[in-house]
């Protein structure tokens, strides 16, 4: 039941970025065609398009982490023996969630002044709304970062990490 809830998870995540890509390349193709052949274009579509690039960045971002593919500087730990390959990549995961978790937090806090103000991004379309991604994207990676770590402690260190040879 867990292996299945977590698949539909990754399915969710990774049609969600497939549709917010899709979404940007057919608004901006659109833009250009209606902007050079008819000379108009569609008012909303630059702000919304910003904020797919937001959206796309952060579900990407997401999906490295699930995948355990996220930027890392890991030039010390490969000249490390296993046991210290393990310790930083601990190490280094805690203070990735912790950096998650207090930027999710102070997002969110964002996010709420935004609806109490009611601001608008486009098209009479919520500002927080727009902005939800930012909380909920870095929850997920120290959520992330956090289940990250007991395989780490499980298993050992990823692949990646494995010394060079």
């Amino acid at each position: 039941m867990h292996h299945k809830l977590l698949r539909l998870i990754h399915l969710l995540e990774d049609g969600l970025l497939i549709v917010t890509l899709g979404t940007m390349i057919l608004l901006a193709l659109s833009q250009i065609i209606l902007r050079n052949l008819f000379d108009t274009g569609i008012e909303w579509t630059d702000p919304l398009l910003r904020v797919l690039v937001l959206w796309l960045g952060l579900l990407g971002a997401i999906a490295a982490t699930r995948q355990n593919r996220h930027i890392t500087i890991d030039v010390v730990s490969r000249l490390l023996p296993l046991n210290g390959q393990r310790i930083t990549s601990v190490i280094s995961n805690l203070f990735s969630a912790a950096v998650c978790a207090v930027i999710s937090y102070y997002a969110a806090r964002f996010v709420m002044m935004e609806y109490e103000d009611g601001l608008t991004a486009f098209a009479d379309v919520p500002a927080w709304l727009c902005e939800s991604i930012i909380p909920l994207g870095f929850g997920l990676m120290a959520l992330r970062f956090l289940i990250n770590t007991g395989g780490v402690i499980k298993r050992g260190p990823p692949a990646a990490t494995k010394p060079l040879s």
